[in-house]
Order: C-alpha cells, then sequence, then structure tokens
C-alpha cells in the first residue's frame, strides 16, 4: 500500500493526554545538571548517571535528591516547559496534568507561589508554542509527609488559589501511608472544590502493602475520582468488577518499575483492559525512567497485541478521564474523533510491527 503509514508512526500521532507525569520525575538530565551548578547542589555523580537505583525505594531517593535542585521561580518555570515540549515532541500529546510536590521544594526556601506561578509560566509558554493544554495536581509524598503537611498544603493552594491548579495527588511508597491516613485532608480538599486522586496497588508493593481493598477506600473515604496504577486490584474480582460499573478511571504506566517487573505489568495493564476497567497510559517519571509517551505507547501496544481500535479507545479514555472542563472537553472529543478518522485512513492495515526506540525521528502532526 504506498504512501501508507507505519503502524509504530500512527502510534506515535495517535493524540494523546497524560495524566500520570510527576515533573520532578520528568527533569531532563541536562537541565538537571545545569540547575544544581546554578544554585550550589552538588550531586553525588555527574548528572548522566544519577538516574540509576537499585530497587523502588533508591528511585525514591534519588527522586527527591534531584528535586533539591529546583529553587527559583525560573527553574520551575524552565522545567514545566521542556516537560510540556518533550511531550509533544515525543508521542503528540495534546493534553497534560502534571503532578507537583510543593514539600520537596519548601525545605530549600522555595515558597509555593514561586513553585506554583514558575510551573504555570511554564506550561503556559509550552502551550503557546505547542498547542498542548495543561492543568497542575499538588500532591503529597506520604514516604516524607505527614497528614498535618497534607492539611499544611491545601492551606497553601487555598491562600494562593489558582485556576491551573485544579486537583490533589497522593504519591510516594503506600505501605508508609494506606489511603485512611489521608481522609481528613482528601475530605477537605473536596469540600474546597479540589479533585482528588491516589496512587494504589502499586506493584511495587506487596498485596499487604497494597491490596486491593484501598481501592475501596480511595473511592468511599477519600472520594477520589481517578486512581494512579491500581495493578494490585486483580487479586479481587468483586472490586475490579465494582471499578468496572462505576468507570473508575486508572492511570497506568508500563515503563516506570524495576526492568524485571516491566514485563509482568505490562500483562497486568492487559488485564485490567480486559476486565473493562478504564485505563489510561502514562510516563509517570519519564526522563528517569529514560521513556516517553511514544514509547510507552508502542512498548505497551507490541506487548499486548493491540491495534487501531485499542488505540481510539485509550486516546478517547484519556479525554474522559481528564479534570479539564467541561466545554473543553467537548471539543477535544471531536478534535480527537477527527485525528484518529484521518490516520485511520492512512494506516497500512498489514503493518503491525513497531520501533520501540525511546526517542527518534517522527512525522509532526500535519
Amino acid at each position: 500500500m504506498a504512501g501508507a503509514l507505519a503502524f509504530s508512526d500512527y502510534l506515535d500521532l495517535v493524540p494523546k493526554v497524560e495524566l500520570h507525569l510527576h515533573i520532578a520525575g520528568a527533569v531532563r538530565a541536562s537541565t538537571l545538571a545545569e540547575l544544581a551548578t546554578a544554585n550550589g547542589l552538588q550531586l553525588p555523580r555527574p548528572a548522566a548517571t544519577l538516574y540509576q537505583w537499585k530497587d523502588f525505594y533508591g528511585f525514591l531517593e534519588v527522586l527527591r535528591l534531584g528535586a533539591l535542585a529546583l529553587r527559583h521561580r525560573a527553574d520551575f518555570a524552565r522545567v514545566g516547559y521542556e516537560c510540556v515540549e518533550d511531550m509533544h515532541r515525543h508521542g503528540n500529546a495534546r493534553h497534560v496534568e502534571i503532578f507537583f510536590n510543593p514539600h520537596y521544594y519548601t525545605p530549600n526556601g522555595a515558597t509555593y507561589p514561586e513553585i506554583v506561578d514558575g510551573l504555570i509560566e511554564g506550561i503556559a509558554r509550552g502551550e503557546a508554542e505547542f498547542g498542548v493544554s495543561a492543568l497542575l495536581i499538588s500532591c503529597i509524598d506520604r514516604s516524607v509527609c505527614l497528614p498535618s503537611e497534607a492539611l499544611e498544603m491545601l492551606g497553601w493552594m487555598e491562600k494562593h488559589k489558582r485556576a491551573q491548579v485544579v486537583g490533589v495527588g497522593l504519591d510516594g511508597a503506600e505501605r508508609a501511608g494506606p489511603p485512611l491516613v489521608w481522609v481528613e485532608a482528601w475530605r477537605q480538599a473536596g469540600r474546597a472544590g479540589y479533585k482528588r486522586t491516589a496512587h494504589v496497588c502499586e506493584d511495587n508493593q506487596t498485596l499487604f502493602e497494597g491490596p486491593p481493598e484501598h481501592v475501596v477506600h480511595c473511592r468511599d473515604a477519600l472520594g477520589c475520582e481517578r486512581l494512579d496504577h491500581g495493578y494490585n486490584i486483580l487479586a479481587n474480582p468483586d472490586i475490579v468488577a465494582r471499578a468496572a460499573r462505576e468507570a473508575m478511571p486508572f492511570t497506568v504506566a508500563c515503563w516506570s518499575s524495576i526492568v524485571p517487573n516491566r514485563g509482568p505489568r505490562q500483562q497486568r495493564i492487559k488485564k485490567m483492559f480486559d476486565a473493562g476497567l478504564i485505563v489510561i497510559p502514562g510516563t509517570d517519571d519519564p526522563t528517569m525512567f529514560a521513556t516517553t509517551i511514544g514509547h510507552g505507547w508502542r512498548t505497551l501496544f507490541a506487548a499486548n497485541g493491540w491495534h487501531k481500535a485499542e488505540a481510539r479507545r485509550l486516546s478517547l479514555n484519556g479525554v474522559e478521564a481528564s479534570w479539564l472542563p467541561e466545554d473543553r472537553k467537548a471539543k477535544l472529543r471531536v478534535e480527537f474523533a477527527a485525528a484518529l478518522d484521518a490516520l485511520d485512513a492512512r494506516l497500512d492495515p498489514a503493518d503491525r510491527t513497531l520501533d520501540l526506540a525511546i526517542e527518534r525521528p517522527r512525522p509532526m502532526p500535519g
């Protein structure tokens, strides 16, 4: 089929929504090195090899260390802009929602307004240049924060209210702070009009540390509108059935795990999908795990034998699960459907080959 679009290029060009993205894990190594030097932070090794660790907890330590390099509004503006640029150039994200952890940065003197206004400046520039809209989610790392600090964060959010900050998130090691620890803060966030999510049932946690019942706690006690990860839910078919019945969105990530767990995680995502759960692929911490949104999609599709029907479903899942205003969602639905129809018409139906290179030249949407 002369001139037809190869499937790998098709997947890169599919319009995407990124809903699971941590700014602390999306800083380019070169940017981290420059900011660390400018701000007097001595890194333990060159930035090019900084993003290395032995296990999940080693990853969290490096993540927090890298966060110490960001101290001024201009620093946050830079990484916000570069994050949006990377999402645009390496997989055609059209909307992104970015987690940021204020308590990673305040110990070095950055204030909440400096953090959030810098990020807003960066994502606004990114939207102006690349047409990618972005929202922010203020996040708590339960491995290092107390419930009182979650309430403190809400106080900052209310005192310095910004339209771009639409919700709260909970990350870090689940065993350090199960969902019910955060009930007061999450209910207060709901009363203040913020959307709510939480990392739950991660497969780097045992079934004791991150059991399927945590999904129920997040839904019923914390009032979460969507959840991040969720793989351990598969151990309880009744909870899986409830999540499917309630159309509960799960933002999954196929690459942000230790190497031996990547294959099994991709299989778990397929099982979640096959069980009728709403899944939206995300990058989680893209630069720290040497991935991109395009690479993540290609990897997941190659592992699970998916094709254009699944691409359409996942693409539109992202629109529905986003926290955009309804009028913007409606516009994106139309835009995404039109783009998908155009791509389907160009796709070589016989081609299922996928290039799994992380970054490679690709045609931009025309």
